[in-house]
């Protein structure tokens, strides 16, 4: 099941006819409006490979500094540091790759919702157009469907996208936060 399943679905009974024809109205500003939610749910698919990316080059700057804490306590003949740098190094290593798998998937994840988030957009216009006494003579433009060019849609879709952006930073802090009293045995 994808992240547009039920979108698909309204679209898909909206251009076969499945709609009763008085509800086309209502039905196809339900669309817009799950159309944006479709889109909201794409920039926050966006936020989390931000936020994964952050964790990412941490790790790697970790990975690093236990390295080169590895090879100086083996130049100086520390088996003891070593052994514990080996086992850290492990540790960050591991998790190197599973974050460079996870924003493999997510990477994959925002462009399959992408090319259906452009796919559902295209029918939702081709749906608009149906709607009225005759056929339309082209599509509406994102503006006509009143999915741009709305100042408080747009405002609200802001304050979101801040709201989102507020909140991957604060994790992001709380997350540095954790190691850094990790590291320093306060935890």
């Amino acid at each position: 099941m994808t992240l547009f399943d039920g979108l698909r679905a309204s679209i898909e009974d909206l251009l076969n006819g499945r709609t009763p024809s008085g509800d086309r109205g209502a039905q196809i500003h339900l669309m817009k409006q799950a159309l944006v939610q479709a889109r909201l749910a794409v920039e926050d698919l966006q936020g989390g490979v931000s936020a994964t990316r952050v964790r990412l080059e941490s790790e790697r700057t970790e990975l690093a500094t236990v390295r080169r804490r590895r090879e100086l306590a083996a130049a100086i003949s520390d088996e003891e540091t070593v052994k514990v740098a080996e086992r850290f190094e492990a540790q960050h290593t591991e998790r190197v790759t599973v974050l460079e798998n996870k924003l493999a998937a997510q990477q994959a994840e925002i462009e399959l919702a992408e090319r259906e988030l452009a796919e559902m957009t295209a029918q939702l216009r081709a749906a608009a157009a149906g709607v009225g006494d005759g056929p339309a003579a082209r599509p509406p433009s994102d503006a006509e469907l009143g999915l741009s060019d709305d100042e408080a849609l747009g405002s609200q879709i802001n304050a979101l996208r801040r709201a989102a952006e507020r909140a991957a930073h604060e994790r992001t802090a709380d997350d540095r936060l954790a190691e850094l009293k990790k590291r320093m045995g306060l935890e």
